[in-house]
């Protein structure tokens, strides 16, 4: 159970302040349809109706979004147009937070995930978990054929760390093209480690997987909505 006013304002629908005026302005309803007036009242989530429709997924929400070029990743809007300003206002105004597992930055394309499940986000970027991210490159001059030895040594070191890369996979798509898949995110590691490598340049990047999850066809701009389950831990066995 949970208070009406805090729950309103959790899912985006108003402030707390506000939820007086917005009990009065819609008809919010209990299981047993009778109108509810009270912003204290505690109230069971799932039993709730706005104006004739259930509440908008309040056991928290998980995206998958395929997120564009030239938008970034960050909460602050003088960085430019970013990822959240493609999801509806409600959603961006819930709390906890809509942030992104991991970033990608402004000239990557890709799959992102995007929840507001804090514990899944740590969960998820946590190099311990080792949940493998892949990533399609096209490079300005053809790589060499020992590269992919190079990045599964986990011995690569980028240029002001004193920590190797951890073993990394390359699978190669033509002379200037190949998928690298990683388990860690460190700044721009995809860029910085074919040009520690291989001295190329990377032009274009995208991400096609984070884990089980397939970009597949979904266009630039636009989500789906995952089930909560989706990188659920299994129960400990007894």
């Amino acid at each position: 159970m949970r208070r009406l006013d805090q729950l309103l304002a959790n899912l985006g629908y108003c402030s707390r302040r506000e939820a007086r005026d917005f009990l009065r302005a819609h008809e919010v309803c209990g299981g047993d349809g009778t109108r509810l007036t009270q912003p204290a009242l505690k109230v069971d989530p799932a039993s709730i109706r706005i104006d004739g429709e259930p509440l908008d997924h309040p056991d928290g929400l998980l995206l998958l979004l395929h997120k564009p070029l030239g938008v970034v990743c960050s909460h602050d809007r003088s960085e430019g147009p970013t990822v959240y300003d493609l999801l509806p206002p409600r959603w961006q105004q819930r709390n906890p937070g809509i942030t992104s597992v991991g970033r990608l930055d402004k000239d990557t394309s890709g799959l992102l995930l995007l929840t507001d499940q804090t514990a899944l986000v740590h969960r998820l970027t946590s190099p311990r978990h080792h949940v493998e991210k892949r990533y399609r490159a096209t490079v300005d001059r053809d790589l060499p054929p020992e590269i992919g030895a190079v990045f599964a040594t986990g011995e690569l070191r980028l240029d002001g760390e004193d920590a190797p890369c951890l073993p990394a996979r390359y699978e190669a798509l033509g002379p200037r093209e190949a998928f690298l898949t990683l388990t860690e995110g460190r700044y721009h590691q995809v860029r910085r480690m074919f040009a520690a490598a291989g001295g190329a340049t990377v032009l274009t990047l995208l991400r096609d997987r984070f884990g089980p999850l397939e970009l597949g066809s979904l266009p630039a701009g636009e989500w789906r909505i995952l089930s909560l389950d989706t990188f659920r831990e299994p129960a400990p066995r007894s």
